[in-house]
Order: structure tokens, then C-alpha cells, then sequence
């Protein structure tokens, strides 16, 4: 009753054959193969040009890198040249300030050992000198003694005796200004030998800290030469490759 109608039957109708082709030779086709043929010979002569230039271009490339490790080892040698230079010349002050030094310690210690022998003669002569001046009081006093007799005797012996206490009181009393002197004398001897040797040390330390601080001003400036070099070869070598690659 109100079911769904029958779908209706489609026939196709079968295509027509191919049409058959036949080759006729043409003016249009004879110009298509000249063309290919004049479009592959330039396509060649293209490629081989391409080839020639990058040749050249790899032959100009390589130069160029030969020149600037040339160039790079020219200035890495006056590099190496500059350092040992200033080496050279930090050693040599080095040298000069130590030899220096040794020369002010000799002189010190020579005009040192001066002094001291100065005052030990010194010394000497004094201690001398006192004694020939005891000797003779003594001598004198011995002849006056011999040359009283009888009832002086006992006088010059009380005379003799107070005499040989005055003369054993004076020469005590010059041995011990002598041995005074001795010691004030070695005292200062030793104080002007303390001072020159502290002095010398002082100095000889001032050379050594200048010496110190020109090796180190020496060592920095080498070091800022490397280091403004290394960056001058980066840039310089930065720009050559950014050209090459623009070019």
C-alpha cells in the first residue's frame, strides 16, 4: 500500500574508441626539437660556467684563508717577539736592582766593620795610655820610698801604703772608666751596625717591592696587549667572514 517505489534501472552506454593518432612531421615540430636542443647546449654551458666560477670562487676563498693564517702567525710571532722582550727587560731591571742592593749591603757592612775598628783602636790607645801613666805614679812613688831611710821608714811604708791604695783606687777607677767607655763605645757600635743593617734591609726590601711591582705593571700590560690583540684578530676575522659571506 504505501511502500517505497522501485529504484529506477540506469543502462550506461558503453565510450566510443580512441581516435587513432598518426604522426605528420611539422614546421612547429621540427622548431620544438631545435628549441630543446638549443635549451639543453645552454643548459650544459650554464653548468659548466657555474662550475668555473665556483673554481675561482673556491680558489679566491682559499688564498684568502692562506693570507690570513700567514697574517696571524706574522703577528702571534711579534707577539711571542714582544713578550720575551719585556721578559728580558724585567729580568734585567731585576738583576740591576739586586745587584744594587748587594752593592749598598757590602758598602754598609765595610763602613760598619771601619767604625768598629776605629773605635776598638781607639779603645786600645786609651787603655795604654792609663796604664803607662799608672806605671810611672807607681815608679815614682817607688823611688821616693828606696830613697828615704832609717826613721822615714815607717813613714814611707805608711807612705807606700797610701800610695799603693791611691794607686790601686786610680787604677781600678781607669779600668772601670775604660771598661765603660769600652761598652759605650760597643754599644754604639752595635746600635750604627743595628741601624745601617735595618736600613739596608729597608732598602733592599723597597728595591725587591719595586722590582715586585714593575714585573707585575709589566705582566698586566702584556696581558691587556694579548687580550685587545685577541679581540682586534676576532673582529678583524669576523668582518672578513661576514664580507666573504655577503659577497
Amino acid at each position: 500500500m504505501g511502500g517505497r517505489p522501485p529504484a529506477p534501472r540506469v543502462e550506461y552506454i558503453p565510450a566510443p574508441p580512441p581516435p587513432v593518432t598518426v604522426s605528420t612531421p611539422t614546421q612547429s615540430l621540427k622548431t620544438q626539437i631545435e628549441l630543446a636542443r638549443v635549451s639543453g647546449e645552454q643548459n650544459r654551458l650554464n653548468m659548466e660556467t657555474g662550475a668555473e666560477l665556483d673554481r675561482l670562487n673556491e680558489e679566491f676563498y682559499t688564498g684568502q684563508d692562506l693570507r690570513r693564517y700567514r697574517a696571524r702567525g706574522a703577528e702571534e710571532r711579534l707577539l711571542s717577539e714582544t713578550r720575551g722582550e719585556q721578559e728580558r727587560a724585567t729580568i734585567g731591571t731585576t738583576g740591576q736592582q739586586q745587584r744594587l742592593t748587594i752593592g749598598t749591603t757590602g758598602a754598609e757592612t765595610r763602613a760598619t766593620r771601619r767604625t768598629e775598628g776605629a773605635e776598638t783602636r781607639a779603645t786600645r790607645q786609651t787603655e795604654g795610655a792609663e796604664t803607662r801613666a799608672t806605671r810611672a805614679t807607681e815608679g815614682q812613688q817607688q823611688r821616693l820610698t828606696i830613697g828615704t831611710t832609717g826613721a822615714e821608714t815607717r813613714r814611707t811604708r805608711e807612705t807606700e801604703g797610701a800610695q799603693t791604695r791611691l794607686t790601686r783606687e786610680t787604677e781600678g777607677l781607669q779600668q772601670r772608666l775604660a771598661i765603660g767607655t769600652t761598652g759605650a763605645e760597643t754599644r754604639r757600635t752595635r746600635e750604627t751596625e743595628g741601624a745601617q743593617e735595618r736600613l739596608t734591609t729597608q732598602t733592599r726590601g723597597q728595591e725587591q717591592r719595586a722590582g715586585i711591582r714593575t714585573s707585575g705593571e709589566e705582566a698586566r700590560r702584556t696581558a691587556l696587549q694579548q687580550e685587545q690583540f685577541r679581540r682586534y684578530k676576532e673582529d678583524r676575522d669576523f668582518r672578513q667572514s661576514r664580507d666573504a659571506y655577503r659577497s
